[in-house]
């Protein structure tokens, strides 16, 4: 098998604010690996928050990959990967994943069949699609959120985490009343304090949040389930439940686990939580970081699968360099189309070498 690799510069249509940051573009690095003619791909991003620059994803992602292509074909090379044999198993988990995608969109290339059906599921799955509203000012919210709930978006997630909590109180009311039938999410990115979110979260309830993602500042996992059996509204880890022994020591503690595959290392770690969890009184969101189509389109292959779907990291750039699992309309869907079914956008826009700079990740 070969390998190849190209790195990117991903802008975004305008900057995100979160609590920790503000972020602009993201360097993505797309990974391909070739066997008999045809070819898989997987995405890494960059992330401050991870540690991974594009410098060092492209090191980690090159030797990972390298290891996969001294296999006989990519149908090894993925159970290997699975099996916890491959020898660069300790590469971080964002790079795994990317290796893991670019092996099933391979592998489903090869048996000329789509990801999902490769995992079990017979019907393209697809969801409803968290989209997510930055901190801004509570006009802009108001106009964010009535255009998008115009477009077909039910599902709306706001972050939280401004200097001044009431702040946010504001831009959420402000979203409320321009997207009345809208499902709403707070993420505040760790944020508060215990008590300030002991004192928030009521008045959130009050508002018709659904749920809220890591409210206080990961490290203490025990604090965080102690608020969550307090809590008004559900809590779902996820900058404190990063792999599968996280998930174990919060199963049925919080009311949700955030998966990412770029946090947890894939697909298959993914579904080792998913059953982990499953009636444990935890239930699964699945989330990403800001990347394009391809770095998305694993997770969508899952989506049947999770309570809350937060895939619309590929709906923030200003150009999206592939397509293949819809978004705009606030749903996300699986393709039919073998492998990934993701394909190069016909009309991509600029897409541009990366310039190796580090950007602040969500």
């Amino acid at each position: 098998m070969k390998v190849g690799q190209r790195t990117v510069r991903l802008e975004l249509a305008e900057p995100l604010r979160i609590s920790r940051a503000t972020m602009a573009a993201r360097d993505a690095v797309w990974l391909s690996i070739e066997h008999q003619g045809q070819r898989g791909y997987g995405e890494v991003v960059a992330s401050a928050y991870y540690r991974l620059d594009a410098r060092t994803i492209e090191r980690l992602l090159g030797e990972l990959a390298l290891d996969a292509a001294r296999f006989a074909d990519p149908e090894s090379a993925l159970d290997a990967l699975w099996d916890g044999a491959l020898p660069g198993r300790d590469a971080p988990p964002a790079v795994t994943a990317a290796v893991e995608a670019a092996l099933l969109d391979l592998v489903g290339k090869r048996a000329d069949t789509p990801v999902h059906r490769l995992l079990g599921t017979p019907e393209a799955p697809r969801a409803a699609t968290a989209r997510t509203l930055g901190i801004t000012s509570r006009r802009e919210a108001a106009e964010q959120a009535g255009r998008l709930a115009r477009q077909g978006f039910t599902v709306l997630k706001i972050k939280a985490g401004a200097p001044d909590p009431e702040d946010d109180l504001d831009r959420v009311r402000a979203v409320r009343d321009a997207a009345p039938h809208a499902r709403l999410l707070l993420d505040p990115n760790g944020a508060w304090t215990p008590s300030l979110a002991a004192a928030l979260l009521p008045r959130y309830a009050d508002l018709g949040v659904e749920a809220v993602e890591q409210p206080i500042a990961p490290g203490d996992p025990e604090v965080l389930a102690g608020l969550a059996t307090r809590s008004p509204l559900p809590v779902i880890a996820d900058e404190d439940a990063v792999g599968i022994e996280d998930a174990r020591r919060l199963a049925g503690r919080v009311q949700g686990i955030n998966v990412k595959l770029a946090k947890c290392g894939g697909v298959g770690t993914a579904l080792r939580i998913a059953a982990l969890i499953a009636g444990s009184g935890t239930e699964l969101m699945l989330g990403c970081l800001t990347a394009s189509t391809l770095g998305l389109a694993p997770a969508v292959h899952l989506a049947d699968r999770a309570r809350w779907t937060d895939l619309d990291g590929h709906l923030l750039l200003a150009h999206d360099p592939w397509t293949g699992i819809g978004g705009t309309d606030g749903t996300v869907r699986a393709s039919d189309r073998p492998g990934l079914g993701v394909v190069p956008h016909p009309r991509p826009g600029p897409v541009r070498t990366a310039a190796h700079g580090e950007e602040a990740g969500q």
